[in-house]
């Protein structure tokens, strides 16, 4: 099916509203950014410590239309050349994903545009297709508040997890560790901001890295976190704030790079992606950017900008062009699927 009935241009408007952003874009041959706007409802969520749903569901119905509106002006683009309209389906939470999907189901049908159905995950990795086309076979990194994967694809579409969480997601740690440490809504970034100021003295576990396979686990480390700040007040002991961040984050990206080099040698991928919210992390850039350039000479790093990283339309976009030419459509049948798995 060519959805682009030869048009002059191969535009997609993509919709996102998987959680708490409201963001919609127009991608011009899954590579060419020609709009992305994102509504952030993080200071709506802060004073909760994280994100509600009835809340986020709600800024969503207020968003969506005004988005769409914003993204076609900015792209200059009218409807008529539109080619599709691609949506994420899954995973995330219920109520904010349906509001997207009813808004690009309406929106496909009022103008005779085919659909496209988009798994949130893929859209984080193909984030990276705005920096660098993917050379095959790749070993994406995957990791936000809701996921830490190690993803092995072959070709355009086809995913197979070798690795994943048996328990909290990495951004999940982040933000619970934060709130030990008095830090607002999203902490990640601040975590990372105070680790470059402090020191790795308090060596917290490392969870699994020494293991035989590509599984994570941050239960244990978030438990040895909250232990020692707890014994430490019960005896009236001052810790420093930058050190407890430092061997915080020491260890998490410890363990992400370790298994992330050893699956990629074992694989022998052409290309390692970092993708996901967390891959906003200087940390975590540096480190990854150091030991592939000197452990894996031939292979080819790609990290999306720090814009790309959170949750974003444009991502979505990009991965609906390879849904379109796989043949993957939707009709008004379409509906939610928070968990969703790539």
């Amino acid at each position: 099916m060519d959805i682009f009935n030869q048009k002059e241009r191969k535009l997609i408007l993509a919709i996102e509203s998987s959680c708490d952003e409201t963001s919609v874009a127009v991608i011009e041959d899954g590579q060419v950014i020609l709009s992305n706007i994102v509504a952030s409802q993080i200071n709506s969520h802060k004073r909760f410590g994280g994100v509600v749903p009835e809340v986020a569901s709600r800024h969503h119905v207020e968003q969506i239309i005004s988005c769409i509106d914003e993204a076609l002006n900015e792209a200059n683009v009218t409807k008529e050349e539109l080619g599709a309209v691609a949506v994420t389906y899954g995973p995330g939470l219920v109520g904010a994903l349906l509001i997207g999907i009813q808004a690009a189901k309406s929106f496909a049908w009022a103008n005779d545009l085919p659909l496209i159905p988009v798994n949130h995950m893929a859209g984080h990795i193909y984030a990276a297709r705005f920096v660098s086309e993917m050379t095959f076979p790749v070993l994406a990194l995957l990791v936000s508040g809701g996921h830490t994967e190690l993803v092995l694809m072959k070709a355009h579409g086809e995913f197979e997890i070798i690795g994943e969480t048996r328990d909290d997601a990495c951004g999940e740690a982040y933000d619970k560790v934060g709130r030990v440490l008095g830090l607002s809504y999203p902490s990640g970034k601040e975590i990372d901001e105070m680790a470059h100021l402090g020191q790795d003295t308090y060596h917290f576990p490392r969870s699994m890295m020494k293991e035989d396979n590509y599984d994570f686990s941050f239960s244990g480390l978030k438990s040895a976190f909250i232990n020692l700040v707890h014994n430490a007040e019960q005896r009236d002991e001052v810790l420093d704030k930058h050190d407890l961040a430092a061997s915080f984050q020491a260890s998490v990206i410890d363990v992400l790079v370790s298994k992330t080099i050893r699956a990629a040698k074992e694989y022998q991928v052409k290309q390692v992606i970092l993708a996901g919210g967390v891959a906003a992390n200087k940390g975590l850039r540096d480190r990854l950017t150091q030991v592939v350039a000197s452990e894996l000479q031939d292979v080819h790093l790609v990290v999306p900008p720090f814009k790309l990283c959170g949750d974003n339309a444009a991502m979505i976009g990009a991965a609906a062009f390879v849904e379109a030419e796989k043949g993957v459509f939707a009709d008004g049948s379409l509906n939610a699927r928070p968990s969703v798995t790539l």
